[in-house]
């Protein structure tokens, strides 16, 4: 009986142990366009350098001027929470309103553009690399959504290159990525067990290979040349369309029209799994606000119902998404598209501010498994974005550093 007291009591705790990674919570309905950026330009993964200012901005589509604030939290290489307590990885103190907000001026949607800024008055500044998640709550200690973001310090150099699969099996579908990791004069104890590493493709942390080990030592590189564990489905080129203009329709956009607010109807899209591949020029799924003849793109910009059509056959055991990182490459009821049967069309609205957006359709089957390539098929030519995080927990340390970052792409992909 005590033994299986014990044994029950042990796979509990396993099982807790091993559900206990901690997950970005999805924003409402009225919380729209989330976006960090950096000191040089916008990003959907951000990832900084340590010391480097940022700042996170979305819109609340309520009218009400809400007020939110914000909290900073520190994880391990495994979005485990971390050992330090707040006032070894933050200078200052967290947990206080975002100040910064200004309204929307001249747009047919009203909202309230939020800004928070890092370092502020409050939170003086971020003192470790590694993994943070910042958490946006309301009045009543609800959350309302959290982001990843990543700081790096420049410690060691990471090459990366992409290459072609050498499976067979794949080889029309699938890209690989081998890495090299160079310490220079940074001494690495026992890499195979203080080094971990993350690719990401196309900025996309759902789909990203982790904690890879090296095969090689050859000095003071350490060699990846992994091929099924490194491997990326390549997807195709993502679909766009462009709502910097209201008045006339644009890039991808059939036609448009105005009543309670603007509506932007794309053109009807198909099936591209058996067809050739073609090239076509893409941000690999990110998102770029934008619109003409305004002062502040931030304010002045407006909200448009984008219609989305697929002409395709229904799928009995699947569902049909709209996917990018217009919302972080979030399955969930807002992109999910449903099947017209009068016109033979899966179909989906969405309300997005005006910009430049990539976009395809993936679809989820009942057990939850996303396949990106069920109707945009995969393309070893695709041309994919793929970034490598390395982190070193030194012998004896509590935390994990993020000590070096790679990135290349595929537009050359070799053999």
């Amino acid at each position: 009986m005590i033994k299986k007291t014990l044994f029950i009591l042990f796979f509990l705790t396993c099982h807790i142990i091993s559900f206990s990674q901690t997950e970005e919570v999805s924003p409402p309905d009225f919380i729209k366009t989330i976006t960090f950026k950096g000191s040089t330009s916008q990003a959907q993964l951000p990832i900084l350098r340590l010391g480097e200012p940022f700042s996170l901005e979305f819109d609340a589509l309520t009218g009400n001027e809400e007020d939110f604030y914000y909290k900073i939290e520190y994880f391990d290489f495994d979005w485990k929470p971390s050992q330090l307590v707040k006032g070894e990885y933050l200078k200052g103190i967290d947990n206080v309103r975002i100040i910064n907000y200004l309204n929307s001026l001249n747009t047919y949607q009203m909202y309230s553009h939020y800004d928070l800024r890092i370092p502020n008055q409050q939170t003086r500044g971020l003192l470790k690399s590694g993994n943070y998640m910042i958490t946006i709550y309301d009045d009543y200690d609800e959350v309302m959504f959290s982001r990843k973001f990543m700081i790096v310090e420049d410690v060691i150099t990471v090459g990366v290159q992409a290459k072609r699969t050498r499976n067979f099996e794949t080889i029309n579908e699938k890209q690989i990525v081998n890495i090299k990791i160079n310490s220079g004069s940074t001494n690495l104890n026992n890499p195979l067990e203080t080094i971990k590493t993350l690719i990401i493709q196309n900025n996309n942390l759902n789909t990203a290979i982790s904690d890879l080990k090296p095969q090689y030592t050859i000095g003071r590189e350490l060699i990846y040349r992994y091929d099924d564990e490194a491997s990326f489905w390549a997807g195709n080129e993502y679909l766009n369309f462009e709502t910097k203009n209201v008045r006339t329709a644009s890039l991808g956009i059939q036609f448009i029209d105005l009543k309670d607010l603007y509506h932007s109807y794309l053109f009807k899209q198909i099936s591209r799994k058996n067809r050739p591949y073609t090239w076509n020029p893409d941000i690999n799924g990110n998102f770029l606000v934008n619109v003409i003849d305004v002062d502040n793109i931030d304010i002045q910009a407006d909200y448009t119902l984008v219609h989305f059509t697929l002409k395709e056959n229904e799928f009995v055991d699947k569902d049909v998404y709209v996917y990018g990182n217009f919302n972080n490459f979030t399955i969930e009821d807002m992109t999910r598209m449903f099947y017209n049967r009068e016109s033979g069309n899966y179909e989906c609205i969405l309300k997005l501010k005006q910009g430049f957006y990539n976009y395809k359709f993936v679809t989820v089957d009942l057990d939850g498994n996303l396949d990106e390539g069920a109707i945009s098929g995969n393309f070893w030519q695709t041309e994919n974005n793929y970034k490598v995080l390395v982190y070193y927990r030194d012998l004896g340390a509590r935390f994990d550093r993020l000590i070096g970052f790679g990135e290349t792409n595929s537009e050359r992909i070799r053999n």
